[in-house]
């Protein structure tokens, strides 16, 4: 049996080496994209062993002794535990409630608009915020919020309320914070969903507007489903980040009377590593995060899979 499991796996090999050979050109492409990962993604998972030692610089990450999960059961038993999770676990959701589907309908529409300008207009109105950096869009909410000069404000005293201190009411943080971040990134993600949309067969649309379907009816039997692939494979993505809340836009947005709400896993991180210097314990700390979102990617990739046959393997 091993001498005929052998030319079999010589041939497989051989097969392998000749479609490299071929496609020579294309793995040269992706040859600096894999160094990348390598690089910066891969080799640097040597430092996460400090997240079980009791880091100390002068002797190294080797030197330094080990402590186990010590860190891990400090962070679970700290006052702060609770509230950093269930405010990361709510952006993270409330993100996902409300920024996922609203690029998938915003791509649905532009490819419905016929008139080529006002759908380069409408395109590049939306992709523009995309390109601002979280420090300008942080600073038009202050402007915009003001409880003094700001034009929100200015208009529900007009209409005899009194004015809001959204940036300051713990409230209102992860509001602001979600669709802010919806402004800014919804056209920028409608994009590969317009790409996907731009595969569609057009004779689907021809038979279905033949058999009297409305716009509407043809988006929702036809457009929907074509790129349903793609949607389920994008949630899976954002689904594996859920904890991953950026730290710049909280951190900015982040003030002394709406900690309550704004406190989340990355900027206690930066309190602790950063500021406090306790390297391990915010190593354990990030360690903690990224293995949460690998289990719950894993968890939806393998209902996608098992629901739609569709996953990211």
């Amino acid at each position: 049996m091993e001498n005929m499991t052998l030319p079999t796996k010589v041939k497989r090999k051989g097969k392998k080496l000749k479609r490299i050979r071929k496609n020579w050109d294309l793995y040269l492409l992706i040859l600096p994209v894999i160094i990348y990962f390598i690089i910066f993604k891969y080799v640097p998972m040597y430092g996460v062993q400090i997240a079980f030692k009791d880091f100390i610089s002068v002797e190294g990450i080797l030197g330094s002794p080990w402590v186990g999960i010590e860190h891990f059961t400090r962070f679970f038993e700290s006052f702060y535990f609770e509230r950093l999770l269930s405010n990361t676990l709510l952006i993270g959701l409330y993100e996902l409630a409300v920024g996922f589907p609203i690029p998938i309908i915003l791509a649905l529409l532009i490819n419905e608009v016929r008139n080529r300008y006002f759908k380069s207009f409408i395109q590049t109105v939306t992709y523009a915020p995309h390109f601002l950096s979280g420090v300008v869009v942080v600073a038009l909410l202050f402007l915009l919020l003001s409880p003094q000069t700001g034009i929100v404000n200015q208009i529900i005293v007009l209409f005899g309320g009194e004015p809001i201190s959204f940036m300051t009411e713990p409230e209102w943080f992860k509001t602001l914070y979600v669709f802010s971040g919806v402004w800014q990134n919804m056209g920028w993600s409608s994009i590969i969903y317009l790409a996907a949309l731009a595969a569609v067969d057009p004779q689907l649309h021809e038979a279905a507007e033949i058999d009297g379907a409305s716009r509407l009816q043809r988006m929702w039997h036809i457009n929907l489903p074509s790129i349903k692939p793609t949607i389920i494979i994008m949630l899976i993505l954002q689904c594996g980040s859920i904890l991953g809340v950026g730290f710049e836009k909280v951190f900015l947005m982040q003030n002394s009377l709406n900690m309550s709400a704004s406190d989340v896993i990355s900027t206690h991180v930066y309190r602790t590593g950063i500021l406090g210097s306790q390297y391990s314990y915010s190593a354990a700390i990030g360690l903690f995060e990224s293995v949460v979102n690998l289990i719950i990617l894993l968890m939806v990739n393998y209902m996608a899979h098992r629901v739609n046959k569709v996953s990211l393997w």
